[in-house]
């Protein structure tokens, strides 16, 4: 039910036709690099958060990892994830599959600056085999982000 959510969202756009599905699953970095025949560090990882009380997505570099002084840092609390029946439930996208497209109202969606370094990159589109290609402006476009943030460890520019 998610691909199909994405898959209209993009089509007031005219861009359903961008959305690629897999005979293979893509649910996580290595899987969806694989299927991608791309480096895992272009894939956009989208990680669930809770923040006073409320949801948030992170898109992420697939080569990073959440930093914790940073994020707290950045938000004022500990990282907290959500648990895979929160993120369905909060975010409207299963794990494997979440993305910020098409999301529940209430969620705020942040982009990580793990992703600037790249032209093009690869996040989900609400199945645990699907992606989209998306230029970083295409992703800030879309995604509906609040603001770029920096809270993410492992990877250089």
């Amino acid at each position: 039910m998610s691909l199909k959510k994405v898959k209209s969202y993009f089509s007031q756009y005219g861009m359903e036709d961008r959305v690629q599905e897999f005979e293979v699953s893509s649910a996580t970095v290595e899987l969806a690099a694989q299927a991608l025949n791309c480096d895992p560090c272009r894939i956009a990882k989208t990680l669930s958060f809770m923040v006073d009380g409320h949801a948030i997505l992170i898109v992420t570099a697939g080569d990073t990892k959440i930093d914790n002084p940073k994020y707290k840092a950045q938000f004022s609390t500990k990282a907290k994830m959500l648990s895979p029946e929160e993120v369905e439930m909060l975010i409207g996208h299963a794990v494997g599959g979440v993305c910020p497209f098409a999301v529940n109202q209430e969620v705020t969606v942040y982009l990580d600056a793990s992703l600037k370094r790249f032209k093009t990159v690869f996040p989900a589109c609400g199945s645990s085999n699907s992606a989209i290609e998306l230029t970083i402006e295409e992703l800030e476009k879309y995604s509906g982000f609040t603001s770029w943030i920096d809270v993410c460890k492992g990877w250089t520019v």
